[in-house]
């Protein structure tokens, strides 16, 4: 497959890793010629310096035999406007823009995209995405990461173990026997910051992170067993009226459970805006990292504080301001992943990585056919695959067990007809179940061989 990736930034460089390692032709423009020597030099793939807009540096790219073009520049406008040249003078079959602008993504105006308007297939929002995975915390606030697979009837949680979990230094597999109704799997153990996939006779201890598939009407339990309390917040502060803070508000203004929720923006504008537009909302202005404000706001009472700025010195700081003012429990938003190493010695409960959570949708909708979501963890640590078995794939017919899955790779959850099932090495995987895959990432190009979907299918 053809890819030309418009952005060599932190979004553009990481798609271009995932896509260029699954054996995909991948060019990269940029306008800054020194992000294209990064990549070429450390990515399989080609790079053109230039604006991604003009004509002549998308026909240099490749753009007449292109199959997909991704436009994640820093501007939507770039964006735009190269989907519409990629459309109207090379007539590259799918396209697919990042754009942050809400005035753009605004319902009303959603036939903008149309393929007689703006010929843009699929438009990504970060701010809507980066939204959407603070909701997810707040709707599990135990964990440090939540995601829905399998149609909603799967979640994939990541919980931080503490001295008092219950399941420390039992092997996984003897967990397995004590709860043998309990539809949940570990797949993944991040241990003094190296993430590995476990094996069933390896024990979890305090300290540790793991990932682990649990069937929707099993997360109560699985969050019992690891240790963690069951309650929803009632209290939520949010630091930082933009974008993303506000979306997140009038979301929370919509929740069938009643929750108080404050916002505190430092730009009097934006907070006078989100005042217009919040119904039950407080909105205070000033500075988020002042202790007289945190303490109008409450900080010491609120179940959850989200830091939403988009300044990430400000969200930790605020974020850790909070902790020590007695808020239960803090979510900060992190853009710099050499920052997050900070999370745990801060106290800081969760945070939200912008560029892995764009990232992650972006390649929800590159892969096509059998793929059905992809959820990349970390830094582009592992990822999460979710695929229907193909009659040509070497998994068909055969047990986990004679299934030659790379070291770090497990099958979390199956899906057959209309039940979820939790794997085990009797499990036999046949055509037309779908499963969940954890996978690191240097094992993806094998997973990705075996489910025989990387090419075949686009």
């Amino acid at each position: 497959m053809k890819i030309i990736i418009c952005g060599a930034g932190q979004v553009g460089w990481q798609i271009a890793r995932h896509l260029s390692g699954e054996r995909n032709d991948v060019t990269i423009i940029d306008n800054n010629g020194e992000l294209v020597r990064r990549a070429t030099e450390s990515l399989d793939v080609q790079g053109v310096e230039g604006f991604a807009s003009h004509p002549d540096v998308l026909d240099r790219a490749g753009a007449r035999d292109a199959d997909l073009i991704i436009a994640a520049t820093f501007s939507d406008e770039v964006n735009m406007v190269t989907c519409q040249v990629a459309h109207s003078v090379f007539r590259v079959p799918r396209k697919i823009a990042r754009l942050r602008s809400s005035a753009y993504l605004d319902a009303i105006y959603s036939d903008l995209y149309r393929t007689d308007h703006l010929p843009i297939d699929v438009v990504i929002s970060p701010e809507r995405e980066v939204a959407q995975a603070a909701l997810s915390r707040l709707r599990a606030p135990q964990t440090f990461e939540a995601e829905d697979f399998l149609d909603g009837r799967v979640r994939l949680l990541g919980l931080a173990l503490d001295q008092d979990s219950p399941a420390l230094n039992t092997p996984l597999r003897q967990l397995s026997d004590l709860f043998s109704s309990l539809r949940a799997i570990v797949v993944g153990v991040r241990r003094e910051g190296r993430l590995f996939a476990p094996e069933a006779n390896d024990q979890l201890f305090a300290g540790d992170q793991i990932y682990v598939f649990t069937d929707r009407d099993d997360v109560v339990r699985t969050l019992e067993i690891f240790g963690k309390e069951t309650t929803r917040p009632e209290r939520v502060v949010i630091i930082g009226g933009g974008n993303v803070g506000l979306a997140v508000a009038r979301e929370l203004e919509k929740s069938r459970n009643r929750v108080r929720t404050k916002i505190i923006e430092s730009n009097r504008e934006r907070a006078e805006i989100s005042a217009d537009v919040l119904e039950r909302t407080i909105v205070l202005h000033g500075d988020g990292l002042s202790s007289e404000l945190l303490e109008e706001a409450a900080v010491a009472k609120a179940d959850a504080v989200l830091t939403l700025t988009h300044d990430d010195k400000v969200n930790i700081l605020a974020a850790v301001r909070a902790k020590l003012a007695g808020a239960k429990l803090v979510v900060s938003l992190v853009n710099d992943p050499t920052l997050v190493p900070l999370m745990g010695p801060l106290d800081i409960d969760a945070y939200i990585n912008p560029r892995s959570t764009t990232v992650s949708t972006i390649l929800r909708h590159v892969r096509h056919g059998r793929v059905r979501d992809i959820y990349s963890i970390g830094d582009a640590e592992a990822e999460v695959i979710e695929a229907q078995i193909l009659p040509t794939s070497s998994m068909s017919g055969r047990t986990i067990r004679d299934i030659d899955l790379p070291e770090g790779a497990l099958i979390g959850m199956v899906m057959k007809d209309d039940r979820i099932i939790k794997p085990n090495p009797d499990t036999r995987i046949e055509e037309g179940d779908i499963v969940c895959i954890f996978a690191l990432t240097a094992d993806v190009p094998e997973v990705e061989r075996l489910l025989q979907v990387a090419i075949d299918f686009f």
